[in-house]
């Protein structure tokens, strides 16, 4: 009787896992999440077309389980608001310059800061470093999951109507920024007179007068036509654009092992992708719009440097010697060259 009483209890047992095992993956297999996904680019700028297509590919793979909704050129949610819609919990994806990151863990500032890079494969082989590593594991805790931090869309440089080779050359010129306190601070060290701006209100300040240019990168002067406006680039050089993507690990720990895989997969991807097309591409755009009648001249890079080396040592809650970390692995990355 007790050895019958024993079996019946361990078939009872196995049953009760089966069913939950099933539970499991019917819930898996039925899952289904909308998330929407905002960035202030235009639609005709390669990272558009590149979340534009990680979408496709992450619905298709997942058989509509993941649909991701894009919204370009600041719809929803943008800049410090999108990722606060991150940390909330939302249904959200966030794509911006890792300096917005920087809000919830100091040190992001400092991995885009001024002056560090020399191509972009320097910064794509940064974000495989320990120390980067560190700072995404920091970001996790404050409830940001990093997909990707490698949509690089180009050097930053100063657009305008007059010829710029030093800081000096900049004093009085009003220079649209993002909102980044970031940007604001370095173009500030830069020279100029600094004036952030929604990107939909760049354009019309500039034809009335509301700014004297902006600073962007080739592939955003011809996306946006800024060339019809501004007609002298100085290859300052000053950031290397580049855009993280961002979800908050609420929403991504209720997303199943397997779909979670293809999203990282899938973001990872298109990031080294849009590396690679904006390597090709470059020559072909900057030619374009010397064809407009752009021109474009070199500057007095270390006077640029100098002038905005204070940064890393007075932007609030950096590390302290985290410009020198940097440097010392820029120094192990151009070694291997």
């Amino acid at each position: 009787m007790k050895r019958r009483t024993i079996w019946c209890i361990a078939v009872l047992v196995c049953v009760i896992l089966a069913a939950a095992g099933a539970g499991v993956r019917a819930e898996a297999s039925d899952f289904k999440l909308v998330l929407r996904l905002s960035h202030v680019f235009h639609p005709d700028e390669q990272l558009t077309k590149s979340m534009d297509w990680v979408a496709e590919r992450i619905l298709k793979r997942t058989n509509g389980a993941i649909e991701i909704r894009t919204f370009p050129q600041g719809q929803i949610a943008v800049y410090k608001d999108g990722l606060e819609q991150v940390v909330r919990g939302a249904d959200f994806i966030s794509v911006e310059d890792p300096s917005y990151v920087g809000d919830y863990v100091p040190d992001f500032v400092a991995l885009v800061g001024p002056m560090l890079y020399n191509s972009y494969d320097e910064y794509v082989e940064m974000i495989k470093t320990d120390l980067v590593q560190d700072m995404i594991k920091r970001a996790e805790e404050k409830g940001i999951k990093i997909l990707a931090l490698e949509y690089v869309f180009g050097f930053r440089n100063v657009i305008t109507n007059k010829v710029v080779n030093t800081p000096e050359d900049l004093k009085g010129v009003k220079l649209r920024t993002p909102g980044s306190q970031l940007f604001i601070k370095t173009l500030t060290a830069m020279g100029a007179t600094v004036t952030p701006l929604p990107w939909a209100e760049t354009l019309p300040g500039v034809q009335q007068g509301i700014v004297d240019g902006i600073e962007g990168s080739e592939f955003t002067n011809i996306g946006t036509k800024v060339y019809e406006l501004l007609k002298n680039v100085a290859r300052t050089q000053h950031f290397l654009g580049t855009c993280g993507v961002y979800i908050s690990t609420q929403v991504w720990e209720k997303i199943p092992e397997e779909y979670r895989t293809i999203v990282a997969e899938e973001f990872a991807k298109g990031a080294l992708e849009m590396v690679e097309i904006g390597k090709r591409d470059l020559g072909t755009v900057t030619a374009k719009l010397e064809s407009y009648g752009v021109k474009f001249n070199e500057v007095d890079k270390k006077a640029f440097v100098e002038a905005t080396k204070s940064i890393y040592e007075t932007f609030p809650g950096l590390t302290p010697g985290i410009y020198d970390k940097l440097q010392a692995e820029l120094e192990k990355i151009r070694a291997k060259k």
